[in-house]
Order: C-alpha cells, then sequence, then structure tokens
C-alpha cells in the first residue's frame, strides 16, 4: 500500500505561510502589549491634570511652610535657619495666647450648637407637616449664601445705627446703641451667631439623611410603650444619628477653631479694640501680610494650628471608635 503525499507546491506553500504567521502572532503580541501599557496609562492621563495642581497648590505650599515656621523668613528675604526660635517666642507671644483662647472659645460654644441644633431642625422638617419643604429651603439660603455677604449683611444690621439696634431703640429696650461689633464679648456672640445662623442648614442635610436610616417601626414601638417626644429622642433618635452627631462634631470643630471671615467682617479687620477678639487664623494673617511680613513666624503658627486641628480629629475618631465598640 502506498502512502499519499501532499503536492509539492502546497508544502512549499505551508512552508512559505509558517514565518508570516510567527510575524503575525508576533505582531499582535507586541499590540496586546502596547494597548496594556496604554490602558495602565490611561487613568493617569485623566489624572495628570489635578494631580499637578494639587502638587503646585496643596503638597508644594505645605511642605514649604513647614520648612519656613523653622527660619526668620520675611515677605524680602528667604531667611536662615534658626531651629525653634519661632516656637520659643510663640510662647512669650500674649497675642498668642489671646488669639488661642479666642479660637478655643469659639470653638466651645459654637460647636455644641452645631451638634444639637440642626438635629432638632432635621427632625422638625422630617415630619410631613404643611410647610415642611418651605422650612427645608429657608435654613439652607445662608448655607449657598457668601460667607462675606452674609457677614456684610449682619455687620449693617448689627451696627450702632442699624435694624437691630434702631428696633431695640423704638421698643424701648435700650436708650443708647448697643456696642456689638466694638466691644470684645459682644463681637465674639455675634461672629458666633453669624456662624451658627450660616451653618445651620447644611448639618441639618446631613442629618436628615441619618434620619432616613432610622427605622420608623423603632418609634412605632416606644410609642406603643407609651415613650413621650424625649424619651424617643433619647432613647431612638439619638443612638440612631450617633455617627452623625460625631461626624457634624469633627467638622464644626475645625471650622469653629478655623474662624476667620465672620470675625474679620463684622469688625471691618479690627477684631475688637486693640485686636482683643482676635483667633489664631486673624493673627496669622495679620503677621503673615504686609511690607512687614514675617513669614517664618506666621509658619510657625499655622504649623501649630494644623498640630491642634490633627489633634481634634483624632480625639473625635477615637471617641467614635469607642461608641462603635459598646
Amino acid at each position: 500500500m502506498t502512502t499519499p503525499t501532499k503536492p509539492v507546491g502546497a508544502a512549499r506553500r505551508l512552508v512559505r505561510r509558517a514565518p508570516q504567521e510567527r510575524t503575525a502572532d508576533q505582531g499582535r503580541a507586541a499590540r496586546g502589549g502596547h494597548a496594556a501599557r496604554h490602558g495602565r496609562l490611561t487613568p493617569w492621563l485623566f489624572l495628570a491634570v489635578a494631580l499637578i495642581s494639587e502638587g503646585v497648590f496643596t503638597v508644594f505650599p505645605f511642605l514649604n511652610t513647614i520648612v519656613l515656621a523653622f527660619t526668620d523668613a520675611t515677605r524680602l528675604k528667604g531667611g536662615a535657619f534658626i531651629g525653634l526660635d519661632n516656637f520659643s517666642r510663640m510662647i512669650h507671644d500674649d497675642r498668642f495666647w489671646t488669639a488661642l483662647q479666642n479660637s478655643a472659645l469659639y470653638m466651645v460654644i459654637v460647636v455644641p450648637c452645631m451638634v444639637f441644633l440642626p438635629l432638632l431642625l432635621a427632625m422638625l422638617v422630617h415630619t410631613r407637616l404643611p410647610g415642611a419643604g418651605l422650612f427645608r429651603t429657608a435654613y439652607y439660603i445662608p448655607v449657598v449664601s457668601s460667607t462675606v455677604a452674609v457677614g456684610i449683611m449682619w455687620s449693617w444690621m448689627l451696627d450702632s445705627q442699624g435694624l437691630v439696634n434702631q428696633t431695640l431703640k423704638a421698643l424701648g429696650v435700650i436708650t443708647e446703641p448697643v456696642p456689638f461689633l466694638t466691644e470684645r464679648w459682644l463681637l465674639m456672640g455675634s461672629a458666633m451667631f453669624v456662624t451658627i445662623w450660616t451653618g445651620l442648614g447644611w448639618y441639618m442635610v446631613i442629618y436628615l439623611a441619618a434620619l432616613t436610616n432610622v427605622s420608623r417601626d423603632l418609634y412605632d414601638a416606644a410609642a406603643m410603650d407609651g415613650a413621650g417626644w424625649w424619651r424617643r429622642f433619647v432613647s431612638v433618635t439619638i443612638p440612631g444619628v450617633r455617627n452623625t452627631m460625631v461626624l457634624v462634631g469633627a467638622l464644626s470643630s475645625v471650622a469653629a477653631f478655623r474662624v476667620f471671615t465672620e470675625i474679620y467682617v463684622l469688625s471691618g479687620n479690627t477684631a475688637g479694640p486693640g485686636g482683643s477678639a482676635m483667633t489664631v487664623i486673624m493673627l496669622i494673617q495679620r503677621v503673615g501680610t504686609g511690607l512687614d511680613a514675617e513669614v517664618g513666624y506666621a509658619s510657625a503658627l499655622s504649623l501649630v494650628v494644623f498640630v491642634i486641628t490633627i489633634g481634634l480629629m483624632i480625639a473625635v475618631l477615637r471617641m467614635q471608635t469607642r461608641e462603635n465598640e459598646k
């Protein structure tokens, strides 16, 4: 029996086709590798502008501030390394301690108001009452308004010839204008009021989102057990939004400690008589600007504010962790 053989021409074509197929496979592999590399680079290309901007306007200034904090840099010279002299000066600077006291007092008074008042407002508008949508809009209007514009409006109203003083005088409550914007503690109280009034709507929205996750069955069960409004609030609402309360406390603590615009606008950049109502951020602004700016000292102050802020955040996070472990 004879074995059939392929034609010689077909064999030659197979021989010629083999190198071509290997070349095609190599080309496909190269294109696949290029596509894989391109796929890995594509997300970074989309992020490139944002990353460059973040590096130029955030990371570099932050690192530069740390370096400048240990120098005697001014506006006109780079400065020389002086070690911890700026921090030693800070300890003996009465302006710093006054500003730190004002910032701490601002935080101690404003934060509890920011934690509880928005929660009460959220519960009010969360109920299905007529006009609840109108209340939500009214409370949120200050949030979308410029802080500077809000400060200017209240400075007009609280001026010695403003609406508040004129109204109190017309009602016979006062005979002389109340120095809301010129006396230290009244100025601080006025700024706190503006801060609370501006932030109520924002934190109210956060609480509204949290209240939607509290089961209505818990309220019904508490009501069947004879619990009144206050008991339901303490036993159902607060445990249901406890994590949100911690979040609001953290956000409002940082914002209150770093307050600037309200006091700056209300006082016209005077911060009360002799700068007695000045906060730490206002002190940084005064020290670090102007022809005689002390950039090194202002950087040291900024670094201290950063450390205090980080400390506040860590304390709040630990508090939240302990609550979750219970």
